[in-house]
């Protein structure tokens, strides 16, 4: 558990990956192709829900249509990039909720620079260089070139903790994000080491519109729920958890 600072962190804290994208499929055939590069239709900030991510929002929306007022959160907050936002607009049009919804640049899904859209098998083949520099420096330092590190990340959730202890003292807020963001709030909001978080991504993928809560508990945030999917099983929706095309050098 983190201490607050001089402001206090949110009462609640939702961290929420977004529903299944196309760039989800396109992994998914990349793997059966044994491709160097994906075949992607936008790029990475565009990329859409697939019909299945739809519906995977929906489901997580009507869960919480039967959460009390009192707990219901103040704002959602969301990533800009497409995937995350549609997420984050169905499943609030399902919910009822009357929450502000807001755009945080902070939120977006980790930059891979020029490795973007390769798969791990064609940077291993194309750039021999950068994996054998991603091997040495280890994943959690890697920074590709033109791109970020999970350590960089980090950084832009420390950042986003902060404001939100300036904007929504004492308040619930829901985060939508991306997989590799939510593992880095963990990080950060924990106080993990860098073998520790690590660790974690290697055991635990998180699920399409999986949910993770934190509650306050005295002067710190105390975890909850860790990449929950009830609001899927429930509703026999399709649990998935592809990795984002941003994510492959992993």
């Amino acid at each position: 558990m983190v201490r607050s600072a001089s402001f206090p962190l949110p009462a609640r804290l939702w961290l929420v990956r977004h529903a299944e994208s196309q760039g989800n499929l396109a992994d998914r055939e990349a793997a059966v192709r044994a491709a160097d590069r994906l075949e992607l239709s936008h790029r990475d900030a565009d990329m859409p829900l697939s019909p299945t991510g739809q519906r995977q929002a929906a489901a997580l929306g009507r869960s919480w249509r039967t959460l009390p007022a009192e707990q219901r959160p103040a704002v959602v907050v969301t990533s800009p990039y497409e995937r995350a936002l549609q997420t984050a607009r169905i499943a609030l049009d399902e919910s009822g909720w009357d929450a502000e919804l807001l755009r945080d640049e902070r939120l977006r899904e980790r930059d891979l620079g020029m490795l973007d859209g390769w798969t791990k098998q064609g940077i291993t083949r194309r750039f021999p260089e950068e994996a054998e520099r991603r091997g040495w420096v280890g994943k959690f330092y890697y920074r590709p070139p033109g791109g970020e590190s999970w350590a960089d990340v980090a950084g832009r959730v420390r950042a986003f903790l902060d404001s939100t202890r300036l904007d929504y003292p004492g308040e619930r807020v829901a985060v939508v994000s991306h997989q590799a963001v939510i593992m880095l709030f963990r990080f950060v909001l924990e106080s993990l080491t860098e073998q520790e978080i690590l660790e974690i991504d290697r055991t635990s993928a998180i699920a399409n519109t999986a949910v993770t809560r934190y509650v306050a508990d005295g002067k710190a945030l105390r975890l909850e729920t860790f990449n929950g999917t009830e609001h899927l099983e429930d509703r026999e929706e399709p649990v998935t958890d592809e990795p984002d095309p941003s994510t492959l050098s992993r």
